[in-house]
């Protein structure tokens, strides 16, 4: 198949690291691949894979910006030159383009939702959800039904997968991983806690970092590990400061290697909000390690509570501590959780799968 992905950008984060990953997978199953987005950090790996990236300034958050407009007769341009036989679209943006540029080519699409929407009037109006949705969650499907009327029947559950042969508790040596420690600011021979995420509200960073101020008390060694960036990171810092614990929590920029932080954690703390599934919980667990996550959206897809993890109502930084200083006083528990969050993540929400998946969605829509 000639597929042509859509994505407002390629920055480091969930959709963009999922559309890399997607592309990588297709390019592996045989198909020819196409990604048109403003760009961002991870368009040289991708063109690495052998992926077409086109650049457009479809950089906007506005359904009705005239950036929308104006890419409607390039991606139209494009899917004929390059005989485009189907249309994947990830940001809601790329959704209206998707429908334009569907509506004028004639060429289906597709569209994954990545998380949840608000219920705008301009999304009821327009809705462009494609000849069918991917949903990355049962939570996410059962929000597309009850809040925009998206017909069950059209919307397909493909989980989010990663290369589980990227994350393994033995990738890095202890020399290695004490290198990070020092790259990092932490002092080796503590534990860490660690989490990674954009650095927004919705995330919930800021109830991690007071859980942090609980957990010192009864472990004076504890770190904690940010990894990201975002809008937030200035007012977390700000409240670490006040908080006079930034001597205990760490601050790390995004990287695509989440593997080498993640190697140097203990426990992995995902404080959402409200989250479709979360990426970063699948690769944690895919390195063993016991996740501590909020009851939100998809995560009880990934965290069993219990059993690979515990799961905590959101916005309560005692329970967070709690549940974290219960996996740093028993490691056994912690290791049997880490075991049990590894094997699942390879049976379970491997990339070969989701790949699959979308391949599936991908044919039956052509064949009709």
């Amino acid at each position: 198949m000639r597929i042509l992905l859509l994505t407002t950008h390629l920055n480091l984060g969930g959709i963009g690291v999922y559309v890399l990953s997607l592309a990588k997978g297709l390019l592996r199953r045989g198909h020819q691949v196409f990604v048109v987005s403003s760009g961002g950090d991870l368009v040289a790996l991708l063109d690495s894979f052998g992926a077409n990236h086109l650049a457009l300034d479809i950089k906007t958050k506005s359904e009705v910006s005239p950036k929308v407009i104006l890419a409607r007769k390039q991606i139209a341009r494009i899917i004929k030159e390059k005989n485009i036989e189907i249309i994947h679209a990830h940001t809601r943006v790329t959704q209206v383009l998707a429908q334009l540029v569907s509506k004028k080519t004639g060429v289906p699409y597709v569209t994954t939702c990545h998380g949840f929407f608000k219920r705008r009037i301009f999304r009821r109006i327009f809705p462009c959800w494609g000849s069918r949705s991917i949903a990355i969650s049962e939570a996410v499907r059962g929000h597309l039904v009850n809040d925009f009327g998206v017909r069950k029947e059209n919307i397909t559950v493909v989980h989010n997968g990663v290369e589980i042969e990227r994350f393994s508790p033995h990738k890095f040596s202890q020399e290695q991983k004490d290198e990070f420690k020092k790259n990092y600011g932490l002092k080796s021979g503590r534990p860490v806690i660690g989490t990674i995420a954009r650095l927004s509200s919705v995330k919930g960073q800021r109830y991690l970092i007071l859980a942090m101020k609980r957990i010192l008390k009864d472990n004076p060694a504890a770190q904690l590990l940010l990894v990201g960036d975002g809008p937030e990171k200035e007012r977390l810092v700000e409240q670490v400061e006040e908080l006079g614990i930034e001597d205990r929590v760490f601050f790390c920029p995004p990287t695509l290697d989440t593997s080498a932080p993640l190697s140097i954690m203990e426990v992995f703390v995902f404080p959402s909000l409200l989250e479709g599934l979360g990426l970063a919980i699948i690769e944690a667990q895919a390195m063993g390690l016991p996740v501590v996550a909020t009851d939100v959206g998809g995560i009880y897809t990934l965290v069993k509570d219990g059993v690979n993890g515990f799961l905590v109502h959101p916005k309560e930084p005692d329970a967070l501590a709690g549940a974290i200083l219960k996996l740093l006083r028993d490691k056994k528990l912690a290791e049997r959780f880490g075991a049990q969050a590894r094997i699942q993540a390879g049976r379970h929400f491997n990339l070969k799968q989701m790949v699959g998946g979308i391949e599936q969605v991908y044919r039956g829509i052509l064949k009709k």
